[in-house]
């Protein structure tokens, strides 16, 4: 994944709950499921479910921890819904059918920016100091992402 300016080109999706889907049945524990993942502002959460059953709802941190479906954010209902992640920080979900929530059908997502491309640090160094180096590769890998995506036009 190459990043410019902190923002991804390259983004994942990520269907939550992976085979099992949002559901309360499943067994997920969708904190868990969440916790080993990198969420970053592009990448995209689908949510695949039966639509008799559950919905998703976009929710405050406050209504995510008492599970308070009431004052949504956001209400998704299609049964395969695909919520781009737009913001950094905390983005909370609950299903809005009585019990769901409180039966553990709820999810929170941290959003973080994209902190590095390919690390320079491998490079061999001259005898320049650290904050010098930083600066000079800084730059450099700047140049050479901007280069990658002009000539990137001329590939079509």
């Amino acid at each position: 994944m190459m990043a410019l300016y902190g923002v991804s080109m390259a983004s994942t999706v990520y269907q939550v709950g992976d085979s099992v889907g949002w559901t309360s049945m499943g067994g997920v524990d969708y904190q868990d499921w969440a916790a080993d993942k990198n969420f970053h502002a592009g990448d995209t959460l689908v949510f695949n479910y039966n639509i008799q059953f559950h919905n998703v709802k976009q929710v405050t941190s406050q209504d995510f921890e008492t599970c308070n479906a009431t004052f949504p954010i956001a209400t998704y209902t299609s049964g395969s819904d695909a919520i781009n992640l737009e913001r950094l920080g905390h983005v909370y979900f609950i299903c809005g059918f009585r019990g769901h929530c409180l039966a553990g059908q709820k999810i929170d997502i941290l959003i973080s920016p994209v902190t590095s491309g390919p690390s320079p640090a491998q490079w061999p160094l001259s005898s320049r100091s650290s904050a010098s180096s930083d600066l000079y590769f800084n730059k450099l890998y700047w140049t050479l992402s901007v280069l990658v995506l002009c000539l990137s036009q001329f590939a079509y």
